[in-house]
């Protein structure tokens, strides 16, 4: 769906600080208190807004959604400091939303957002792949987000139609 710069900033700010009373945005987009309210309830019946704390729907929107990649890291830990060292290294990029230390396969679980599988594969290739003690990286590219935050993006309308089991 195509919306207007002033809607996706509305977008914006509500994800920023979902609080904010609809005079406050109105001033921060340069509109009117009751456009901004009729803006916000048609974004939430479009299921755009998904819920508050404010999710939004980015894909449901054109030209605005992220690709998200969920990277598994293998890394040598540092004497005297563990992963902790290359953990904050990770950490300190802007395209990094998540970072775990995980147990299992792999040591790193990271999550980065971009705008394209080349803008991630770069990510990974150039900068993530040549810091020290990182060993090895596995990146999963998410497809389809079905929930997010305890909140069912598509389909949540339906009856439920798993089969009740009984003792």
């Amino acid at each position: 769906m195509k919306l207007s710069s002033e809607e996706i900033e509305i977008l914006k700010i509500l994800e920023e600080d979902h609080q904010l009373s609809a005079a406050t945005i109105a001033s921060m987009v340069m509109s009117d208190e009751e456009t901004v309210k009729n803006t916000i309830k048609k974004l939430e019946e479009q299921k755009i807004i998904m819920s508050y704390p404010t999710l939004i729907n980015w894909s449901k929107v054109e030209g605005q959604a992220n690709i998200v990649a969920m990277i598994e890291v293998k890394v040598t830990p540092k004497r005297g400091v563990g992963f902790d060292e290359v953990a904050e290294r990770i950490a300190r990029f802007p395209e990094v939303s998540s970072l775990y230390l995980m147990s299992g396969a792999y040591d790193l679980s990271i999550t980065i957002e971009g705008k394209t599988m080349n803008q991630i594969a770069s990510f990974v290739s150039e900068k993530l792949s040549t810091i020290e003690h990182v060993i090895s990286t596995t990146t999963h590219f998410m497809l389809k987000k079905y929930k997010h935050d305890g909140v069912i993006f598509e389909g949540g309308d339906e009856k439920d139609r798993r089969m009740v089991v009984t003792p």
